[in-house]
């Protein structure tokens, strides 16, 4: 039984199978999961996630629990692969990440038709399964901290199960306005307002989001929960002491032989489509349009790793961002290759030690709830890059006076971005680094905790 109890879809390690036919954990390097578990070091917490492979599957049949290096428990929910389905690509993927991003062209799409209804059914009881998990092990009045979108129906089982629980729901990417949340059935989009409203208090990472879910309940006369912003930051002292490591710094070497002397540009994302890589290269393209004098002096690192790759419409976007990259290097073809450089694979070590070379890094998502790689690059950066960043990432209220601010579709705009940023005189380049290495840690994730704790 446990004090304190955070549960996520996502956990901060995985199963692996090792040579000899055991189990193995294995932990995250980057992100939020691995850096709020050190935070919980010494807490004698619990981490409830979902099993999400076979080897996390066969963990989960275990009668024990893992125990992280934090000293904090793990325990997996084994979810029956149909519902896994409904719950995750269906709707959590698929709707819901859809709805807060605001990607849906809505000339197609949704289409609530009886697969999806029966899908939400699938969410439903995938929300169920945490809850029972949560109440058969979190001790007498303990807190509970629930995280996204994958789970927001959770409180209302607990406060039907456990209503001795002290329980918190963290929306980590944007909450929708009214209007945006109207696209959902009225039913389901009432569902999850009474849900969310169950828990003790709702948590967002800027006053924007909290607003648009203190407005959803208005429109709908539901009584909201206390809400607090609680931006999360970065750990500054554990990501420079891994940006100085020996895996950086060999990733550095390498990549300093790729940019031969050339000024870098730099995105670092999961390959997904609100993170709007596709408009990023176009601004690229109409860069060197426009200012000739950048040909062969730039190099465009699109550092990304796969996401959601069950999930037709990233099939088909990856598919569109390598064609765009193709194109463009082919009309823009010198002695070093085409100007950009698109990675797809899931390495830390690189992408830190591209964060802290880069000249531009770009950051222009359509939206965002926080964005850590914003925190992050300015964090470990070494040579005073400067930051281009969307107006729509949550990250902008903290960091946008000391960035060049982005507009997401305007590709105009940020290709004269990335021409200022490249331009900018080693004076200016110096004040806008100075004041993101202020601003960029913002709340680490041991002060985060405590602040979400106490909400």
């Amino acid at each position: 039984m446990s004090d304190l109890v955070v549960v996520s879809n996502r956990g901060p390690a995985r199963f692996a199978l090792a040579a000899d036919g055991s189990l193995e954990v294995l932990h995250g390097a980057g992100g939020l999961a691995p850096s709020l578990v050190r935070a919980l070091g010494g807490t004698g917490s619990l981490w409830v996630a979902a099993a999400l492979s076979e080897a996390d599957r066969r963990g989960a049949r275990r009668a024990e629990h893992a125990t992280l290096a934090s000293g904090t428990a793990l325990r997996l929910v084994e979810v029956p692969e149909a519902l896994g389905d409904a719950a995750w690509r269906v709707i959590a993927n698929g709707t819901l990440w859809n709805l807060a991003h605001g990607l849906f062209d809505l000339v197609h799409r949704p289409v609530f038709d009886r697969r999806w209804h029966e899908a939400w059914e699938g969410y439903r009881a995938f929300n169920r399964l945490f809850a029972d998990e949560v109440a058969r092990h979190a001790s007498e009045g303990a807190t509970v901290i629930v995280n996204d979108y994958h789970l927001f129906l959770v409180g209302g089982f607990l406060r039907a199960e456990r209503p001795d629980l002290r329980t918190l729901h963290f929306t980590h990417t944007p909450f929708p306005d009214p209007r945006e949340l109207d696209v959902l059935p009225r039913a389901v989009g009432d569902e999850v307002l009474a849900a969310m409203a169950s828990y003790g208090a709702c948590a967002f990472h800027t006053a924007r989001w909290a607003e648009s879910f203190r407005s959803c309940c208005a429109a709908r006369s539901v009584t909201p929960p206390a809400l607090a912003v609680v931006p999360l930051g970065t750990d500054a002292d554990a990501l420079g002491a891994f940006a100085a490591s020996a895996p950086v710094t060999a990733a550095g070497a390498r990549l300093a032989e790729q940019v031969a002397g050339r000024s870098l540009v730099l995105r670092s994302d999961r390959l997904e489509l609100s993170k709007n890589l596709v408009r990023g290269f176009l601004a690229l393209e109409e860069l060197l349009d426009t200012a000739p004098q950048w040909r062969g002096r730039v190099l465009f690192l699109a550092r990304t790793y796969p996401s959601r790759t069950d999930l037709p419409e990233y099939l088909a976007y990856r598919a569109t961002v390598e064609s765009t990259v193709e194109r463009i290097n082919e009309r823009f073809a010198d002695r070093d290759g085409g100007p950009i450089l698109l990675e797809v694979a899931d390495d830390y070590p690189a992408s830190v030690a591209a964060l802290a070379a880069s000249d531009v890094l770009l950051v222009n998502p359509v939206r965002d709830g926080m964005n850590l790689v914003a925190r992050e690059g300015p964090v470990v950066n070494g040579v005073d890059g400067v930051l281009a960043l969307s107006r729509e990432a949550g990250a902008f209220a903290e960091l946008g006076a000391a960035a060049l601010e982005v507009e997401p579709f305007d590709v105009s705009g940020t290709a004269q971005a990335l021409h200022a940023g490249l331009s900018m005189p080693s004076d200016e380049r110096r004040l806008r680094a100075e004041a993101l290495r202020a601003l960029a840690p913002g709340l680490a994730p041991a002060r985060w905790l405590e602040r979400v704790i106490a909400a």
